[in-house]
């Protein structure tokens, strides 16, 4: 069985090439529909799609990269070649080594972050749900969760991390003086919005409001921090009442423009605006960097804010690596070992076909009268020569070089223990 990963993160392609790649849970099923038909062997599949991050992990009789990126490629509307460029492929145990770092938090813009690992459990959920997941990954998956829990008890990896929400809220202290007296939009229910309007409360802001598309999800997470709520198609006539907007929905298209932008600058006269864009594509237009008094950044401006403390945690990734390396070749030779089963099952099935027959014989002699001495003596004496019948033809066949070779592993499967093996000099 072969495992391979293939993908492009923040390290190796810009965010408007990863905006390509975004798939969301609501679109898993579909997409790993058309990945598996993709292949003519209909592999295991597994897609992990974050703001830093699109992974397709796959497990088959034989590795398929090519075909992968094909049709990753076909998905985002953009050549193999161009696309080539920008990803990393891992076959083996290099793809599991990548599947335990990313779950641990040692892939991450965000060294030791461990909201990743939730989205790996939500990733491995749809798959499970779309009927893509196949033992191997899942062996793989569920190894890859317990390395990372132990990474993240027993050693410090996380214990300086500043999250991307952590991370905005500092710039923002950089840009106003009294984080108390700002009035602040989250754009968007999801799980970054939570977690980023969670470390903006902190701070007691004179106004937090949600919008977002579903105005019951908006609701529920305003009554959280005792926010306000605004419908999203109100976000262009209100942009200007903002001193903050923080904005992360799963639009594929942006949904704050430059002609809103431009509008709330001329309303506000000359009072900043802080933007922070966490959406993968993106929500705002990347023409609105170029505006006056507009401090926007994205997920790729946040990496310097977010690296803040890593040569303190080199000793905990160190740590880390060895944890994963131990998990790593557990795995390797769980998956080593899958190779015999098929082998297993079929001398499992043989013997099982000889033991019928010959308990069977052993009925009609026993019909017969014969004696229960005579009937198991029979029944053992069958039974030993059906399954000595293949190894002894096998000796008596072939040159003297293929008879040597067959005779050290007869005498290995059988001999074991009994210092009677062929070549040994003891019985000669």
């Amino acid at each position: 069985m072969s495992v391979w990963a293939l993908g492009l993160n923040h390290n190796t392609a810009p965010l408007d090439l990863r905006g390509r790649f975004a798939f969301s849970i609501d679109q898993m099923a579909g997409t790993l529909k058309g990945l598996r038909q993709a292949h003519t062997k209909h592999p295991e599949a597994t897609i992990l799609s974050t703001c830093n991050r699109t992974e397709v992990y796959c497990a088959s009789e034989s590795p398929a990269l090519d075909h992968t990126l094909a049709w990753l490629a076909g998905s985002g509307g953009v050549s193999s070649d161009v696309l080539r460029a920008h990803t990393y492929t891992l076959q083996g145990d290099q793809a599991a080594r990548h599947v335990f770092r990313v779950a641990s938090g040692l892939d991450s813009m965000v060294l030791g972050e461990p909201q990743i690992l939730g989205q790996m459990k939500d990733a491995v959920r749809a798959a499970e749900g779309a009927g893509a997941m196949g033992s191997t990954l899942h062996q793989l998956f569920q190894r890859s969760f317990a390395v990372a829990k132990e990474v993240r008890s027993t050693t410090e990896i996380g214990a300086h991390s500043i999250s991307m929400a952590a991370a905005s809220v500092r710039l923002a202290g950089q840009l106003f003086e009294d984080l108390s007296k700002i009035k602040i939009l989250f754009v968007g229910a999801g799980e970054m919005i939570d977690l980023a309007a969670t470390h903006f409360a902190a701070k007691n802001p004179a106004l937090m409001v949600i919008a977002n598309r579903t105005l019951e999800r908006g609701e529920a997470l305003a009554a959280k921090f005792n926010a306000q709520t605004m419908p999203l198609s109100d976000l262009p006539a209100r942009l200007h009442e903002f001193d903050a907007v923080i904005s992360c929905t799963a639009s594929i298209l942006p949904i704050i423009g430059l002609g809103a932008v431009e509008r709330a600058v001329k309303q506000r006269k000359r009072r900043p605006i802080f933007m922070v864009d966490l959406a993968v594509p993106r929500d705002v237009e990347p023409e609105v960097q170029a505006l006056p008094d507009i401090y926007l950044y994205t997920v790729d401006d946040l990496a310097k804010v977010v690296q803040t403390g890593k040569d303190s945690r080199r000793a905990a990734v160190a740590e880390a690596e060895v944890i994963i390396d131990a998990g790593v070749q557990n795995f390797m030779a769980w998956l080593n070992q899958r190779g015999t089963v098929p082998l297993i099952q079929q001398l499992q099935a043989q013997a099982d076909e000889w033991r019928s027959l010959e308990i069977n014989r052993a009925k009609k002699l026993l019909a017969k009268g014969e004696s229960i001495d005579a009937v198991l003596e029979a029944l053992a004496r069958g039974m030993s020569q059906k399954m000595l019948h293949g190894t002894l033809a096998e000796l008596h066949s072939g040159d003297v070089i293929q008879r040597e070779a067959t005779a050290q592993t007869v005498s290995k499967l059988f001999l074991r223990g009994l210092g009677r093996g062929r070549g040994d000099d003891s019985e000669r």
